[in-house]
């Protein structure tokens, strides 16, 4: 489920020079919806967003093209990055380079802040 993301294309521009988004609203709006991830700030070269995921339901991602950091806002759980297992619980936050094999195990509600550095478009 994919909830808040934009419905036009980004088109890159001028940003104010504060852009505020309320986490912990989005983060109870997944939660009230049995998980999802919702874009909360897409610019150039960044993307911040919330993933919830609330068990039996599996964590289905797959490996990326960007960088990403993951900063657990509730929960615990594990995150498996190719042969590693990382222990996850509120405060922890992980980093994931772009293509690795990732995904979440472990968890009954793991709610996570995604950063994702976005690279320009290979040509």
């Amino acid at each position: 489920m994919l909830v808040g993301v934009p419905a036009e294309p980004f088109e890159p521009g001028p940003l104010p020079v504060a852009h505020p988004f309320d986490i912990e609203q989005a983060k109870e709006r997944l939660a009230a919806a049995r998980g999802g991830y919702e874009i909360l700030h897409r610019s150039a070269g960044l993307e911040v967003g919330v993933y919830v995921l609330v068990a039996p339901e599996p964590d289905r991602q797959q490996p990326h093209d960007d960088d990403e950091i993951y900063v657990v806002l509730e929960g615990r759980g594990l995150l498996e990055v190719e042969d590693e297992r990382v222990e996850l619980r509120e405060g922890s936050a992980v980093f994931v380079p772009a293509g690795a094999e990732h995904r979440f195990v472990g968890y009954e509600l793991l709610s996570v802040l995604v950063i994702f550095e976005r690279r320009p478009a290979r040509r």
